[in-house]
């Protein structure tokens, strides 16, 4: 039999604290969660905290350790995930985990049909060889490849456009893609979903920045003119008065290292000579010979 051994207050207080590497603070040790792939230990709030916020934002599906100077690169598991973060947060982190699966799955792919999304098998030689996908879930022929509409004896084209239900007019398919919360990066390839937001989207795999309307890229659009025109116009989702000031700070930024050269200008002009008289000084001082 197991006696339970008293222990007073003064002897609880003596206990350590464990510093966090994420907020510097200090902690008993009850308050800290060890990550068991590389033994890093971090104060539980922050470490949860910082899985929330990947798996919101959708940054990584492999959660590595906080610590960027980790020896060993460790991740979390999922069931330590799981036990530090809400069931729908849980639900999202294991959505991302099979949509990564799938991207890198040379024999499955995306049914290219926003209304559908199912997932598609490919035979063996996987998507860089075209060929003829079956939806299972809305019988669309698709090719593998550029994920149009199938074209046996002629090559993908870059900008074909993406075939979807039988039936839908063009017009009606423009509603439809616009309305979806879920659409291909143009560059990259990859699913990205938007939750809310502006329309200015930037793909976080490939960093490219394009209109989530007609996907067209605003890579060089730092004044984001493209919507004071053509179809998109006044569909950024930001007021016009947003949209004044964003242009008044970027044309300031551009126009404050413009009059900053201006200024130092002169002062470089005149620092010139003696800059180029002690790099000739110290040029022939290095050829003089040595006395003797």
């Amino acid at each position: 039999m197991t006696t339970a051994r008293y222990r007073p207050t003064w002897d609880l207080a003596l206990d350590p604290l464990v510093s966090c590497k994420l907020c510097l603070g200090e902690y008993p040790v009850e308050q800290m969660t060890t990550i068991s792939q590389c033994q890093c230990i971090f104060c539980t709030l922050c470490l949860k905290q910082y899985v929330e916020l990947l798996i919101k934002e959708g940054l990584e599906t492999a959660i590595s350790c906080p610590d960027a100077g980790c020896p060993k690169r460790g991740h979390l598991q999922e069931n330590e995930i799981e036990c530090m973060v809400a069931a729908e947060i849980m639900q999202r982190y294991k959505k991302l985990q099979f949509e990564r699966e799938v991207l890198l799955d040379p024999c499955r792919t995306w049914c290219p049909s926003s209304s559908c999304q199912a997932v598609c098998k490919l035979q063996e030689q996987g998507p860089q060889n075209p060929q003829l996908v079956q939806c299972t879930s809305c019988d669309i022929e698709f090719c593998s490849s550029c994920k149009a509409n199938w074209h046996p004896g002629q090559g993908c084209q870059e900008n074909m456009p993406i075939t979807f239900l039988p039936g839908e007019s063009s017009s009606a398919l423009k509603t439809v893609e616009d309305d979806v919360p879920i659409k291909r990066c143009p560059k990259c390839k990859v699913y990205i979903e938007r939750d809310e937001g502006c329309a200015q989207m930037m793909c976080k795999n490939c960093k490219h920045a394009f209109c989530w309307y007609c996907l067209e890229s605003l890579d060089d659009d730092f004044l984001l003119i493209h919507y004071d025109k053509g179809p998109c116009r006044n569909k950024l989702g930001h007021s016009r008065a947003s949209v004044i000031w964003h242009r008044t700070q970027v044309v300031g930024i551009f126009a404050g290292f413009g009059l900053l050269l201006l200024v130092a200008s002169p002062f470089l002009l005149l620092a010139t000579p003696f800059v180029l008289c002690c790099k000739c000084k110290c040029s022939k001082g290095d050829d003089d010979p040595l006395p003797t």
